[in-house]
């Protein structure tokens, strides 16, 4: 039988944790008053009978929730304890960012359960630091430094992405190009994405800050809405990186429609200028006697003189009109 446990710790109250390692040693350790964390993997096929023996006291939609392929955060709180359901931008190598990487959570005074699908630095940032002496000394605090690390991983993302407008924004005024057309196309897409997630995880932040939880003590409060007007922020630059590409598109194809519009208007002035011409030539060119000037020797040049004229009196007549 393979280990579903990827990290578990129980904690002395002063930031510093033990390392679990025997899964029933972790199913004795969240039994007991003191705080501990096992986090799951939830592709192994043996964490969903765990969940379901270890969480028998809840209702089931907890283990399906925990379990789900496809989540939205959010959070439901249970008596004594809360369902969380976070997402952080994805920083596995060959990944996009804004392909968000879940995590799902259920936490109360003394346990903390997480499952992962997919791999998140905020997870082994927080294992790091309980081997160092410096983690949580509750749940309430676990929870804090959690979104904590998953918040300071989505601000690179969002300034990146906001560089890269301002970028194409300079580069179509200097020289407007079709090229910059996908990059605008790509812009507006991962925002759209980000903030389809970051948008229902500020209300989670929301709904988390103003919980009754005994383990959320007035201190973490504070940093939930820290880190709750830090999201709200990230989702307002998204709307505007939104807005934006969309503007930016939209002048794009504004300066590319005027750069048409002036080439054919330059080819209709052309055409318009050598209409009267080719129909004086082709009108001389038939060959069919009474051609005037036919046996003159001086009648070639003078019909050329007479064209220059022509074309100097509509140049005149366009201008004069100011057709250009």
């Amino acid at each position: 039988m393979s280990n579903p446990i990827l990290y578990a710790y129980d904690f002395n109250g002063q930031g510093v944790g033990n390392v679990i390692s025997d899964i029933k040693e972790a199913s004795l350790k969240i039994a007991q008053d003191e705080l501990a964390w096992v986090h799951l993997d939830v592709n192994n096929p043996e964490t969903k009978g765990w969940l379901e023996k270890e969480l028998s006291y809840l209702d089931p939609f907890v283990v399906s929730a925990l379990i789900a392929e496809e989540t939205r955060p959010r959070i439901t709180e249970i008596n004594d304890g809360a369902l969380i359901i976070l997402r952080g931008v994805n920083l596995n190598e060959n990944a996009n960012p804004e392909d968000m990487v879940s995590i799902r959570l259920w936490v109360d005074s003394h346990r903390i359960i997480s499952v992962e699908r997919r791999s998140l630095k905020a997870v082994y940032e927080i294992s790091e630091k309980i081997k160092k002496g410096k983690g949580p000394i509750d749940a309430g605090r676990f929870i804090t430094m959690l979104i904590t690390s998953l918040f300071e991983r989505m601000e690179p993302v969002i300034s990146e992405l906001d560089d890269r407008t301002d970028n194409i924004e300079e580069q179509i005024l200097d020289s407007a190009d079709m090229t910059l057309r996908e990059n605008i196309i790509d812009i507006r897409k991962k925002a759209i994405i980000l903030r389809r997630y970051m948008a229902p995880q500020k209300d989670a932040i929301g709904q988390l800050r103003l919980s009754e939880q005994n383990w959320i003590k007035p201190e973490y409060k504070r940093h939930l809405q820290e880190n709750y007007d830090r999201i709200l922020r990230y989702v307002e630059d998204l709307d505007a990186i939104r807005e934006r590409a969309q503007i930016v598109k939209d002048e794009l194809a504004n300066i590319l429609s005027d750069r048409l519009n002036k080439n054919m208007y330059v080819l209709s002035v052309i055409a318009a200028i050598f209409l009267p011409l080719s129909f004086l030539t082709g009108l001389l060119g038939i060959n069919v006697g009474g051609i005037p000037g036919a046996d003159n020797v001086d009648a070639f040049w003078v019909f050329c003189a007479i064209l220059i004229v022509l074309v100097i009196a509509q140049i005149a007549f366009f201008k004069k009109q100011k057709w250009f």
